[in-house]
């Protein structure tokens, strides 16, 4: 589901399953579209959309959620200006200390949580019409929180519900393990659901583990620099025949709302420009980068319910 409406999962091609247009850090009481002009953040973000067309990319998920900066029109604004296909979300973000969670995601159960997300999807995000194509939360490092595992909890719910994808901000093995551990209280099978930020990890036994149980592993922090240690952690993954589970991206852009000009804005090309040539020399096949960049997203963001 792009912010311009459904397409075949084989239409999204070459595809960044992790990145963003525009963050607002202010905090949930403050966020607003009042603190920010919509021309001008196209103006600043469009010609680092235009770039990475023109290297082969097709599709984005923009993974900025409600109350740190979501905007569906501005994205179908820039969907339609760049002919990239673009999917926002549903969900809370409750990383970086809950600031970023409206006051009623303390009060309400995972169910209500579930429904309202479960709402926008059918409805649309307010009165904009666009709706999600996927889930996002996220969680702080550690065991989980009352408030984390709610959020998972309520995810959960809204999968089963609409069938969409949970990616979820997760960083080390603690808290990714404490929420597959949630899945299968929820009875949801864990190829519904993205371990983001999955780089934190140093332990790639953890990430082969998470792998085999279902679940993408997502390396989504790729800077040209850290080009030897992602060739490394997709060899160990290949080693076991897992790269079928995993999923990268840069986790990049963004406007900062806040910021003179928005601050500074990084591009959406590197992973093809640098990390991919570097696979090739590694030895990676074109059908295993194809895996990588095209099948694997198309796969975890179908919109199907999958239950255990």
């Amino acid at each position: 589901m792009t912010v311009t409406g459904p397409i075949d999962p084989a239409a999204l091609g070459r595809t960044l399953p992790h990145e963003h247009v525009m963050v607002d850090f202010v905090g949930a009481e403050a966020v607003g579209p009042e603190r920010y002009d919509r021309a001008e953040v196209q103006s600043v973000v469009q010609p680092y959309l235009d770039d990475l067309v023109a290297v082969g990319a097709q599709s984005m998920m923009e993974c900025t959620p409600a109350f740190l900066g979501r905007d569906p029109v501005l994205l179908r604004t820039l969907s339609m200006a760049t002919g990239l296909q673009v999917v926002t979300n549903t969900g809370y973000y409750g990383a970086r200390n809950d600031q970023h969670l409206p006051r009623h995601a303390f009060t309400e159960s995972a169910d209500d949580l579930a429904e309202r997300w479960s709402r926008e999807w059918r409805e649309g995000i307010g009165e904009t019409g666009i709706r999600p194509g996927f889930i996002k939360i996220g969680v702080d490092p550690g065991p989980l929180s009352a408030i984390d595992e709610k959020l998972v909890r309520a995810a959960c719910r809204t999968h089963r519900q609409t069938g969409l994808t949970i990616a979820s901000h997760t960083g080390p093995a603690t808290p990714a393990f404490e929420q597959l551990r949630v899945l299968a209280e929820e009875g949801v099978d864990p190829r519904a659901w993205i371990w983001v930020h999955a780089q934190s990890e140093d332990d790639t036994a953890r990430h082969v583990e998470a792998a085999r149980r279902g679940a993408w592993v997502e390396f989504d922090g790729y800077e040209p620099d850290q080009t030897p240690a992602y060739v490394q952690r997709l060899t160990t993954l290949r080693e076991h025949d897992l790269l079928d589970r995993v999923l990268i991206a840069h986790d990049n852009g963004w406007y900062s709302v806040g910021e003179p000009g928005g601050g500074d804005v990084q591009p959406y090309t590197t992973l093809f420009t640098e990390l991919l040539p570097a696979l090739r020399q590694a030895g990676f096949t074109a059908a295993e980068i194809n895996r990588l960049v095209t099948a694997n997203p198309a796969d975890a963001f179908s919109i199907r319910v999958r239950s255990r």
